[in-house]
């Protein structure tokens, strides 16, 4: 890991590398994600055979891309009673927050005596990214499939990787069967974004994407914006721990082993701290525990590479580097953690106090996991129910509205130079 001290003569110069561009917009991973969603686009479904034969070493037809009902019924037999009692508890508090967050149609009468308000849909076919690979991640299935169930979108679309022989996670199907997934289609990288967005003669495209991926995944979301909406550019995760020394450095160091460990190598974790006892023993804990991890070489390659652990000189600088950082999940181990929450204003979520890991937003609180990264927290909020529902204004004027507001519309018209719209309320009063 890196150590930087606010004693350092380069202190300033390091503190600028550490939001150097992210993953979210290397050249490199663009132009080769541009090729495989115009191949996909071109192509269609022999497109993405090759690809799933190329990236995840599959031989399959186009018939075996989608998960038949009995692949579904056979992940449901193998879904013991700790993963169904798992299931069920993630999903009951993941829907109680969305159904509190739903966006619900209103009304209101304006200065003309119109009624104007909005309605809200659920859009009619979404897809979900559910990553795989090396840590298929169950949780994920719950924290998006759920969101577009609660919101009432009839026709939801998973995309994931399967391994070598064609299979997928019994896990994760039954997680998103569970969640309440209508189609399940065994395709993933920038393949099964471009599939999504441009639709295949197998997978008809949807209305927006959502969910996390690798770099590649969050690279096609981004370039095919437009063509679909997108949820918003959840990529690699992050973690930034701000401390003091009242927190315990065993937890600080499990914290942030927890998000290293994803592996890819594009993950960032950083612990800011005014203690200068709590850097070195934090640091200590992070060797002694990381070589007891299963996956402690992917770890440590994300360790050396964007691993930070930075004393600062006051609280205040903590904060500041925490809102210039804009982490995808910051944790709050402070005296008045509350206090300084406030002053936190780009986080993708904050953990307060000793006793509230990541790992809870990761599965089971309720709010959702699926976050901004690369320093897009500052302009993207995380996910929630309401980016499953479309917004649509509703304008409706009586005769004695429109004679009331006709002056004002006269004037515009006559402004701009459209005589037609002034018109076209005119001669409903016969003016």
């Amino acid at each position: 890991m890196k150590v930087i001290r606010h004693t350092d003569a380069s202190f300033r110069r390091r503190l600028r590398a550490l939001a150097a561009a992210s993953s979210l917009f290397d050249p490199a991973i663009e132009q080769r994600t541009r090729a495989i969603l115009d191949d996909v686009r071109a192509r269609g479904d022999a497109a993405l055979l090759e690809l799933t034969e190329r990236f995840d070493g599959a031989r399959l037809r186009a018939d075996q891309l989608p998960v038949t009902r009995a692949e579904l019924m056979a992940a449901a037999l193998k879904a013991d009673a700790a993963l169904r009692a798992a299931v069920a508890e993630a999903d009951k508090n993941i829907a109680a927050f969305a159904r509190r967050s739903r966006r619900r149609n209103w009304e209101m009468r304006n200065s003309h005596g119109a009624r104007v308000g909005e309605k809200f849909d659920p859009f009619q076919r979404v897809g979900v990214y559910i990553p795989g690979g090396t840590a298929p991640l169950v949780s994920t299935a719950l924290m998006t499939v759920t969101l577009a169930r609660v919101a009432g979108c009839p026709e939801i679309v998973v995309c994931t990787p399967c391994g070598r022989d064609g299979s997928l996670n019994p896990a994760v199907l039954f997680a998103a069967r569970a969640a309440g997934a209508t189609e399940i289609y065994r395709v993933g990288g920038a393949q099964a974004i471009a599939a999504l967005a441009c639709g295949t003669a197998t997978i008809r495209r949807v209305q927006k994407i959502f969910g996390p991926g690798n770099a590649y995944v969050v690279a096609a979301k981004r370039l095919v914006f437009g063509r679909v909406a997108i949820d918003l550019l959840p990529g690699p995760s992050e973690l930034l721990v701000l401390a003091d020394d009242t927190a315990n450095p065993k937890w600080v160091a499990a914290d942030m082993l927890a998000q290293a460990e994803h592996g890819t190598g594009h993950e960032r974790v950083w612990l800011a701290t005014t203690s200068p006892r709590l850097l070195k023993a934090v640091e200590r804990e992070i060797k002694q525990q990381c070589a007891r991890l299963p996956r402690r070489d992917l770890t440590r390659q994300v360790l050396a590479r964007n691993g930070w652990l930075i004393q600062v000189r006051t609280l205040d600088e903590a904060v500041a580097l925490a809102n210039h950082l804009a982490p995808e999940h910051c944790e709050v181990m402070l005296r008045n953690p509350r206090r300084v929450a406030e002053r936190l204003t780009t986080a993708g979520a904050v953990f307060l106090g000793p006793w509230t890991p990541t790992v809870l937003g990761d599965y089971v609180a309720g709010p959702n996991h699926t976050l901004p990264t690369g320093g897009a927290g500052a302009s993207f909020a995380g996910l929630t129910v309401d980016q499953f529902q479309r917004r649509t204004s509703l304008v409706e004027y009586p005769r004695t509205a429109l004679r009331r507001a006709l002056p004002a519309v006269r004037k515009f018209a006559e402004l701009e130079g459209l005589s037609a719209h002034g018109r076209s309320a005119e001669i409903r009063l016969g003016a």
